[in-house]
């Protein structure tokens, strides 16, 4: 018997996944969660090693913004 992939969290569900690679339900289930929560912004690539460097730092401060929250 599946578990209900809808009523677990998503760590719940990366955990199962990982567990057991082969459950391509589980998979799914697992795409399908992140890519619906996902952001559907997008972003053009860098042209010039200055927009590389500030998309850096923009990163870095996301991360750090993150582990703060």
């Amino acid at each position: 018997m599946k578990p209900d992939f809808n009523s677990m969290t998503k760590i719940e569900l990366r955990a199962y996944v990982i567990a057991h690679p082969n459950d391509k339900t589980a998979f799914h289930a697992f795409v399908d969660r992140f890519t619906s929560e996902a952001s559907t912004k997008t972003f053009d690539i860098p042209k010039s090693i200055a927009e590389v460097e500030e998309v850096d730092i923009l990163i870095r401060q996301k991360l750090e913004q993150l582990k703060t929250t």
